[in-house]
């Protein structure tokens, strides 16, 4: 009777949730960010109680520490792609109109005009929607603030429901995709924090010493794409050192690439995750890569965080299962020994 009961409140569980993601589907993005901001934040809450503060308070403090990570995570974007969106023209806009490349005598012209075009454009573009879009993601960001004080202020209630409905055998199976799942958010919140903001001091230093006009602006955008695995602010650096050949600038391009890819896109990311190694969450680049890329493509924002988590999870469901059978193999081993 209490097995049927269990595998009621699972379905009924499982069922439940279906139908909030389609209820909530607008938000639920927000809901996801929510979710996972305030996994990560638990032990600051936790911290907050052990040092005499009633939960409530604890929950108000730790709210307000996601809330501030959350306008600094969004506010330099916006003010990249708003604010400065003439900064951005203009420097697209020094690319010349025709490129000319020879080859073994041969010369070829590269019409550039069709390229710069699009390319402002899309940055018109962005800033308005971005303009556009203002009101509504202040409206995630009440939701979002409500939904991490919601989750913090009782953190036990998912943990009772998922073991209450799984057997109490099968009880180390959600406790490590818990831990899995901590491992993961700390590597993508924590240490790619960790590693962008660092790469924003070092690339604000670099461009600045090399001469360009908006270093700012420059180091915002290499930050951002520190979150990019594997490709990071390289891309950057390698865009600016080709328009820099393209306007002839030969000398800054040898120093923007010598610089730029050891100090902005390599330091940071061998200092900081060096010293925090322990927050990797055990998933190679290349499968973290995988994860971000399918996530990004499949879910919009939200799948930067989704993509790689759940990548790490069936990771940790393929170590499972190979624990599982191992003993069975060494039983099937010692049987044909004996044979």
């Amino acid at each position: 009777m209490l097995l049927n009961r269990r595998r009621l409140l699972g379905t009924l569980l499982v069922a439940v949730a279906a139908l909030a993601a389609i209820v909530l589907a607008e938000v639920l993005r927000t809901v996801v960010f929510a979710v996972t901001v305030a996994y990560v934040l638990y032990p600051i809450r936790q911290r907050f109680v052990e040092r005499g503060l009633s939960r409530r308070i604890a929950c108000v403090a730790t709210t307000a520490v996601a809330f501030v990570a959350a306008v600094l995570l969004v506010v330099p974007l916006l003010y990249v792609l708003y604010r400065r969106r003439a900064e951005l023209i203009e420097i697209i806009g020094q690319i010349p109109d025709a490129v000319p490349i020879t080859v073994g005598g041969f010369e070829l012209v590269i019409e550039m005009v069709p390229y710069v075009a699009a390319a402002e454009a899309w940055v018109r573009g962005a800033a308005l929607a971005v303009a556009a879009a203002a009101p509504r993601l202040v409206l995630e960001l009440v939701v979002f603030t409500f939904l991490v004080y919601g989750i913090l202020y009782r953190p036990g209630a998912v943990g009772t429901a998922v073991f209450g409905v799984v057997p109490t055998e099968y009880h180390d199976i959600p406790t490590r995709l818990h831990e899995r799942t901590r491992e993961t958010l700390y590597s993508i919140y924590v240490l790619q924090a960790a590693t962008a903001s660092a790469t924003f001091v070092l690339a604000v230093a670099v461009f600045w010493g090399l001469g360009y006009g908006s270093p700012v602006l420059l180091a915002v955008i290499a930050a951002v794409l520190q979150f990019v695995p594997v490709i990071g602010p390289s891309v950057l650096v390698v865009a600016l050192a080709a328009g820099d050949v393209l306007v002839g600038e030969t000398g800054r391009a040898v120093a923007v690439l010598a610089l730029g890819l050891v100090v902005v896109s390599f330091v940071p990311d061998a200092v900081i995750r060096t010293q925090l190694a322990d927050w990797t969450g055990r998933i190679s680049p290349g499968l973290y890569f995988v994860g971000f890329v399918g996530g990004i493509l499949t879910l919009g924002a939200v799948g930067l965080i989704v993509g790689p988590l759940v990548v790490s999870l069936l990771l940790e469901v393929i170590d499972m299962l190979s624990e599982h059978d191992a003993p069975a193999d060494r039983i099937g081993e010692s049987v044909d020994s004996r044979k």
